[in-house]
Formats: C-alpha cells, sequence, structure tokens
C-alpha cells in the first residue's frame, strides 16, 4: 500500500515567516488595525526607558496578543505566553518576541481602562465599515462561576447565624468546663478550654466580617472574590458568580457592547443598553430581551434614554390559595386608563383609592396600587 512520503526534518529550507501566513489570515488585520491606532490618545500607560536592565516591550506588542486571545478564545495569559513560543501566526504577529506571562498580566491589570476604549473604537471602526446596523441590538448575560465558594460568600442573616452558634456552643462548653472542674478532669478541662478558645477566634473573625458588610453597605461579602455574588444561575441553583452582559447587533451577530457585573439581570438592562447606544453613538435603537430582564425601573430608564426596548414579560404565577380559575387571572381584567379602574371578567368595575404601597422582596422592591368592588363578596 502507498503512503504518502513525510517531509524530512533535517531538510534546509529557503524562505520567510511570512509565506507561512495566508493573505486573508485574520493576523493580518490585527496586525494593520493595531498599527494604525494612537494607544496614548486612548489611554495606555506608557512604561519609561531605563538605562540599565533588560528593555521592555511595545504596547502595541501586548495589545496585539490580547486580540488574538480575544478571538482565539486564550484567556489565561500564561497560554498566551505559550501560544508566543510554540504557535506560528503569534510568532509572526510577535514578530517572533516572547514576553513572559507576568509582562502579559501586568498590562491587562495596568490598562484596563484604556481596553476598554479600544473595544469601543472597534466598535465605531465596524460601523464605519457597515459591519453593524445599530438598530436592532439583543442583550443577554451568562453567569460564570467564581473561584469564592459558598462557605466563604456571606449575608447579614448568615453571619447572624454563626454567631449565634457560636454563643449557644460557647455556653454549652462554659457549662462543661465548670462540671469537669468539680471533678476535677484536668484532660478534659484543657481539651474544653482549646474549644472555647477557638470559638472565641471563630466570633472574631465573623464579627469583623459582619462590620464590613455594614460598611460596604451591600447585602453580601465574598472573602475569596471580593467582587463575586451569589447568583441564581438556573431554576434554584445559586452560585457564587459574575454575571457578564452583552449586547449583540442583529447585522452580523457582533458584540458592540459587554461588561461584567455581580447582580442578576432584572437591574442589569439599561446600564448595557446604554452603553451599547453610546458605543455605537446613535440616536435610538431597539433593545431585544428575554423575561429575566423585565423590570418596570430598568425600562423606564432605557425609555428615557430614547431607547426602544421589547422585553419578555415573565410568566404570571397565581398564588391564590384557594385556587383561582384561569377565567379571573390578571390577563383577564381590562384596564381603563382614563379613569384608573379595572373591569373583571364578569363586567364589574374595580376601583381604587389611588394610595401607593411598596413592596420590598431581597432582589428588588416596587410600588402598587390596590383595585376592589364588593360585587366580588357575591
Amino acid at each position: 500500500m502507498q503512503l504518502v512520503s513525510p517531509h524530512h526534518r533535517h531538510q534546509l529550507e529557503f524562505g520567510c515567516m511570512e509565506d507561512k501566513i495566508a493573505q486573508d489570515n485574520a493576523v493580518r488585520f490585527i496586525e494593520a488595525f493595531v498599527e494604525h491606532i494612537d494607544l496614548e490618545k486612548l489611554g495606555f500607560q506608557a512604561r519609561a526607558t531605563k538605562q540599565e536592565g533588560r528593555p521592555g516591550f511595545d504596547a502595541k506588542l501586548f495589545l496585539k496578543i490580547y486580540f488574538y486571545g480575544y478571538l482565539n478564545g486564550i484567556r489565561s495569559s500564561r497560554r498566551l505566553a505559550k501560544e508566543c513560543i510554540r504557535n506560528i501566526e503569534l510568532q509572526w504577529l510577535c514578530v517572533q518576541l516572547q514576553p513572559n506571562y507576568h509582562s502579559i498580566c501586568d498590562f491587562r491589570k495596568d490598562n484596563a481602562k484604556a481596553l476598554s476604549n479600544t473595544f469601543k473604537l472597534f466598535v465605531s471602526f465596524l460601523k464605519n465599515e457597515q459591519l453593524v446596523s445599530g438598530e436592532t441590538i439583543a442583550i443577554d448575560g451568562t453567569k460564570v462561576r467564581a473561584h469564592n465558594s459558598k462557605k466563604q460568600n456571606y449575608s447579614a442573616k448568615k453571619l447572624e447565624r454563626h454567631i449565634a452558634y457560636i454563643e449557644a456552643k460557647t455556653n454549652e462548653y462554659l457549662t462543661a468546663l465548670a462540671e469537669n472542674d468539680l471533678q476535677e478532669d484536668e484532660v478534659k478541662v484543657s481539651d474544653v478550654a482549646q474549644k472555647i478558645e477557638r470559638l472565641k477566634t471563630n466570633k472574631i473573625y465573623y464579627e469583623h466580617l459582619q462590620e464590613k458588610l455594614a460598611a460596604s453597605g451591600d447585602t453580601q461579602i465574598s472573602v475569596t472574590d471580593a467582587d463575586a455574588r451569589a447568583l441564581l444561575v438556573q431554576g434554584q441553583v445559586v452560585e457564587v458568580a459574575y454575571n457578564v452582559q452583552a449586547a449583540v447587533d442583529a447585522k452580523h451577530n457582533l458584540v458592540v457592547a459587554t461588561h461584567t457585573i455581580n447582580k442578576n439581570d432584572r437591574k442589569a438592562l439599561s446600564a448595557i443598553a446604554k452603553e451599547a447606544k453610546a458605543n455605537l453613538a446613535v440616536e435610538t435603537y431597539t433593545a431585544l430581551a428575554d423575561k429575566g430582564y423585565h423590570n418596570g425601573g430598568q425600562i423606564q430608564q432605557c425609555q428615557d434614554a430614547n431607547i426602544t426596548t421589547i422585553v419578555a414579560a415573565p410568566t404570571l404565577v397565581n398564588s391564590n390559595e384557594y385556587g383561582t380559575t384561569a377565567a379571573y387571572m390578571v390577563t383577564q381584567f381590562r384596564y381603563n386608563e382614563t379613569a384608573d379602574t379595572y373591569t373583571c371578567p364578569q363586567g364589574e368595575t374595580l376601583t381604587t383609592t389611588g394610595s401607593w404601597h411598596k413592596k420590598t422582596r431581597e432582589r428588588d422592591s416596587y410600588q402598587f396600587k390596590k383595585y376592589r368592588t364588593p360585587k366580588c363578596k357575591e
């Protein structure tokens, strides 16, 4: 059977790296884009050159590496450093320079704002090239699990439970200590005393977290990832995570805005919608979102910013303990805006006193009015 002959590893070749990169390769676009932008205007920090020691790398080199990493789904600075050594595309893009992972990481850390400005500039470029329309934008988010475990995430109630448990156990050990003193059992006395000391240390730790939580004005505090929060991921599943928001243009499904938050989608619509509007530099557009974004306050903020929103309404859940039939669900009641009344399925009119009531929940709060009719008693 005939086989394809392999190329000899020790065969000498004459050529250059330029010949190994196709003309339509995306790295050529990265090269052209980065070389034609002014990094200083975007806010990138220029490191001062030193007379002694090894020379530094050009900031454009790191920006090319990051563009390549984003394009190919490589987020780790260590992995990017490895790719600079073994990846022929990055070798061409970096002209065979090989910065270490620490330098790559520092560049992103020191230029977070400038990288955001670069993204806005790129969106502007896409618009000028008519690759985005800026008319219809879809908004959604995804939860990214943090390194912080659920055990290391605390709310005010959770801290209170821990402190109450410690106080109860301390009292229990003090009682046991008194009993052991009477029996003159030195081994048990020493063991109980150590447990009490450990509980005191834990109590001081939780009280310190309580003070930090109160000072922050937040509802949660995370020990490992300070910015991470316990979020509802799916159904009743809660994870300590971040919420990555993205706005995507309808024309070619290109991302025009993105940021990371530590709260659920219900309070995220207006921020990402306004960011997309600013990046696109348009007067108005239509934003599409699923029912997770349905929040009256957020929709109102979008309308105030001249953004048309189409948000799916959440399914109404009937919580009446007597079991309301489908004919009497809220959707079956007709509202009269002029008279501020509702008409029930039986044709009776429900009126209101005009008083506003406030409902506060853990995730948000809202105001509502009550509508009644004495006919309900019949």
